[in-house]
């Protein structure tokens, strides 16, 4: 599924990231713990295809057995939209759109027919319960509500990979539980793989793999 070697990250003289090897299976949650400044947020944008390597001529990242490095940029974004969601601590909802249209945008982006489009976001929120909050605006929902609406909108164009930044970091502890079950839930029921970077250690101890990042490396 995502098979990263020798991944290194430089800025300015400060180096990040000190040549990350990782293999990550289908279907496995994965979470990423560490110290802040440990390198976990810029790994997931690497792996994410959000940033690139340093030393990008000696790195390696495979995705669904596709080399991303390999990658112009505009085949790159294509890739993203198609088989890659985001999940962030912030929601980033576009608060002038109602919760139906921000999970749309990424299957607009993608030229779905907008019927289509409507329907599977609607599917979604109805999946996420938030059948009822369809044509409410981010200020109209809670934050565990507008975190459910960003979940939607990473799964709007069924994607394999979800990357995920410390996602209940904004949430009450209730609303931070529902997300963590949703997660190995939506795993269990669309079969996709979790990366998450979180310093929820339950979150973490859920995970089927917890990796932990001390200075720029995973030690375990």
């Amino acid at each position: 599924m995502i098979k990263a070697t020798n991944i290194q990250k430089f800025y300015g003289e400060l180096q990040v990231l000190k040549g990350v090897d990782l293999h990550i299976k289908k279907g496995e949650v994965v979470s990423i713990v560490g110290a802040s400044g440990a390198g976990k947020t810029t790994l997931l944008q690497i792996l994410g295809t959000l940033d690139v390597p340093t030393n990008s001529k000696e790195s390696k990242l495979v995705i669904n057995g596709i080399d991303v490095t390999n990658l112009s940029d505009k085949d790159m974004a294509k890739f993203r939209n198609q088989h890659i969601g985001f999940i962030f601590q912030f929601h980033q909802l576009l608060p002038e759109f109602t919760a139906l249209e921000n999970v749309c945008i990424p299957a607009f982006i993608k030229k779905t027919a907008r019927k289509e489009a409507e329907k599977r976001a609607k599917e979604l929120l109805d999946f996420l319960g938030l059948s009822n909050r369809v044509h409410h605006k981010p200020n109209e929902l809670s934050g565990g509500e507008q975190q459910r609406v960003a979940v939607a909108r990473a799964l709007i164009n069924s994607p394999s990979i979800i990357f995920a930044d410390e996602p209940s970091g904004n949430l009450d502890s209730e609303s931070a539980d529902t997300l963590h079950k949703l997660f190995f839930e939506l795993r269990d029921t669309f079969g996709q793989t979790f990366i998450i970077v979180t310093h929820n250690a339950e979150l973490a101890d859920l995970a089927d793999r917890k990796l932990t990042m001390v200075d720029g490396r995973i030690i375990r």
